[in-house]
């Protein structure tokens, strides 16, 4: 079932690229594991899948250690900052900065494991009260205060888009991130980069190629629904 499920998606990523006319290596999918056995992940390695999403640092740590082959994980979900100093050294990129509180841990651990943590800031495009992330005009403002921390790099930014019926309302919201993207990257700030576009998820991820992204993050797509209840 993975691996038919899989084939799936990267055929529609390649359907969306082709629309664009985008290559397909533009695109990365990300394999959203939460929740999901180590034994899911094992099977999907040996179909050239390497990157994978993880919501709980608890979680992405412990696939970490048990893992029979490297992959990169990410981190995607909410971190608060008592969890930095157990994950700064495990993921490949912390989708989820949305505050400068946030950031400045990420740096004190960063710097005390001498590494340089890679980053996306959260943008909360659609101003939804239940979701995390900053409103479109805090984004540069908080880029500019991090943009001097020697152990991160800003790589880009990320959005969760409201869960819908039909994927084609969410297209605004990934055009708007796109666009602030463009505006951002147009400044050449120091130590800031614009090379990721974290928007997509199973519901809609066709669409947020469309309109630009570089990663998409696919869960139940790949790997089922979800048991929330272990």
């Amino acid at each position: 079932m993975l691996e038919e499920n899989l084939r799936r998606v990267q055929e529609n990523i390649k359907e969306a690229c082709l629309k664009a006319n985008r290559a397909y290596e533009e695109v990365t999918l990300i394999a959203v594991s939460k929740t999901k056995p180590l034994s899911d992940i094992e099977t999907l390695i040996k179909c050239d899948v390497h990157e994978y999403g993880e919501n709980k640092v608890q979680e992405l740590c412990d696939k970490f250690e048990n893992v029979s082959t490297p992959v990169n994980f990410h981190l995607i979900g909410h971190l608060q900052t008592n969890k930095v100093k157990y994950v700064v050294d495990k993921t490949c990129l912390i989708h989820s900065v949305d505050s400068l509180k946030l950031a400045k841990e990420i740096e004190k651990e960063s710097a005390k494991k001498n590494l340089i943590s890679k980053i996306l800031i959260e943008v909360n495009v659609a101003e939804e009260e239940s979701k995390f992330g900053i409103g479109l005009k805090e984004a540069l403002p908080l880029i500019e205060q991090i943009k001097d921390m020697p152990h991160i790099k800003v790589m880009g930014l990320m959005t969760i888009a409201p869960y819908v019926a039909d994927p084609e309302e969410n297209r605004v919201y990934f055009k708007q991130l796109r666009d602030l993207s463009l505006d951002i990257k147009s400044k050449n700030i120091d130590n800031v980069s614009m090379d990721i576009l974290s928007m997509g998820m199973t519901n809609d991820y066709m669409v947020a190629i469309e309109e630009g992204s570089t990663m998409v993050r696919v869960g139940t797509g790949i790997f089922g629904e979800r048991n929330y209840n272990i």
